[in-house]
């Protein structure tokens, strides 16, 4: 059965409103024979249907005001719709019929396969998103491995039948949730039943499987910079909900960013990356912790950019500061509590958007069947102690090391030798 769940009574206030449909499915459900149909889904989004053409669409999006918007994750496509409220039901209306009937015409397949084409264009020239993408493929085995990104061989194969299959197979009533913010339950769900009855209620599918094993990937581009990330497992991942909240934490506690900030609230200059390392080492451009957190896995570490003849020392530092987070007594409770501040302020500024309080319905609903209040999220935030950021670090660092280095890599360090690091025996 799909799920409906609206805005609490505080986020009627705001005459817009936000309505997303949510589908237990990303790049992680693709095959081989349907790698890279997410990405194309995503650039498909909002195109014609079999009810109307995408003319039609755009002007009667444009005639309320409204934007329309989808992206493509590792384990969900999100589908969301922005505009006045007193519009709802007109914006239910052309989100379900645009997931649920697209027409996937073939010169309209063929235009986005284009665009996709360009988009790795550019991508090449991103390498902080080139070396997240080589983590899941080198850390990962099985489904978390596949790419966000269509590969490039993909793209030849890649048309309307495989989408439809795809469709087919994933957007089934188990695996979707309406959501939004700024429309009482009661009246979303009156709008929308009528729409969703008659999707196939078949049995939800296990998750594909994903194991985390480790690894390294090193690409050696012309690049006046080395790129350098390393990375471990975050067991269990937001089903392992203490640990996801510390990690948050434990994020914000080491912080960083670039070697030059403007500077001002919030900017994380006070972290314990910018004031340890971006302070002392001008070869270093940037250098932040990062976490990427699915169902039951995750990604924690550390990304840097430094000029190449400093590249080793960069490793050894990231590797230093992994460690020194995950030895007690190093962390003070000042720098705690500073963590704590921030990671509730986070989370309670982004809130205040229509589209992220309304992404945030729906996946809580779609991850534990229902959404959390947000006092519990800031009183288990609150509860982390000095000895939970310890033990979790500690944890982490000792799962298989994930290493990814793009540009002039010739400093580099080995896998083994930077392992050796974590894993002495």
């Amino acid at each position: 059965m799909y799920r409906i769940a609206g805005s609490h009574l505080r986020a009627l206030k705001s005459p817009a409103a936000t309505v997303g449909l949510y589908i237990d499915c990303g790049s992680m459900y693709e095959t081989p024979g349907s790698s890279g149909a997410s990405h194309l889904l995503e650039r498909m989004s909002f195109k014609s249907t079999t009810n109307r053409s995408h003319l039609r669409l755009v002007r009667e999006v444009e005639s309320i005001g409204g934007n329309v918007s989808a992206i493509a994750t590792r384990e969900q496509m999100c589908y969301t719709y922005d505009a006045f409220r007193a519009y709802v039901p007109d914006m239910v209306e052309v989100l379900i019929d645009s997931v649920r009937n697209p027409a996937f015409l073939d010169w309209e397949v063929k235009e986005q396969l284009e665009e996709i084409k360009a988009e790795i264009a550019e991508f090449s020239a991103n390498p902080q998103g080139l070396l997240l993408e080589a983590l899941h493929s080198a850390g990962y085995t099985g489904a978390l491995a596949n790419p966000l990104i269509a590969p490039e061989p993909a793209i030849h194969k890649l048309d309307s039948s495989i989408l439809k299959e795809f469709i087919a197979e994933n957007y089934t009533a188990p695996r979707m949730v309406l959501a939004a913010s700024g429309v009482e339950h009661d009246v979303l769900v009156s709008i929308a039943e009528p729409l969703l009855s008659d999707l196939p209620a078949v049995k939800r599918p296990e998750e594909p499987k994903s194991v985390y094993v480790g690894g390294d990937y090193r690409c050696q581009a012309d690049c006046q910079n080395t790129h350098v990330a390393l990375a471990f497992e975050v067991p269990g991942g937001w089903y392992e909900e203490k640990t996801a909240i510390t990690v948050t934490v434990l994020q914000k506690l080491m912080g960083g960013g670039d070697w030059f900030c403007t500077g001002g609230v919030g900017k994380g200059l006070y972290s314990r990356l910018s004031l340890r390392i971006l302070s002392h080492y001008h070869q270093i451009e940037s250098f932040s912790a990062f976490n990427h957190i699915y169902n039951y896995s995750g990604l924690f570490g550390i990304l840097a950019t430094t000029s190449p003849d400093f590249a080793s020392k960069a490793v050894d530092l990231a590797a230093g500061e992994l460690l020194e987070v995950a030895t007690p007594g190093n962390v003070t409770q000042g720098q705690l509590d500073q963590a704590k501040q921030a990671a509730k302020c986070k989370v309670l500024m982004d809130l205040e958007s229509r589209a992220v309080a309304c992404e945030d319905i729906g996946r809580q609903v779609m991850t534990y069947g229902e959404r959390k209040p947000i006092e519990k999220f800031l009183n288990d935030v609150e509860a982390i102690t000095l000895n939970d950021i310890s033990s979790t670090a500690k944890n982490i660092i000792s799962t298989p090391l994930t290493m990814a280095s793009w540009g002039d890599v010739t400093n580099v360090p080995t896998y083994e030798s930077v392992s050796r690091k974590f894993h002495s025996k």
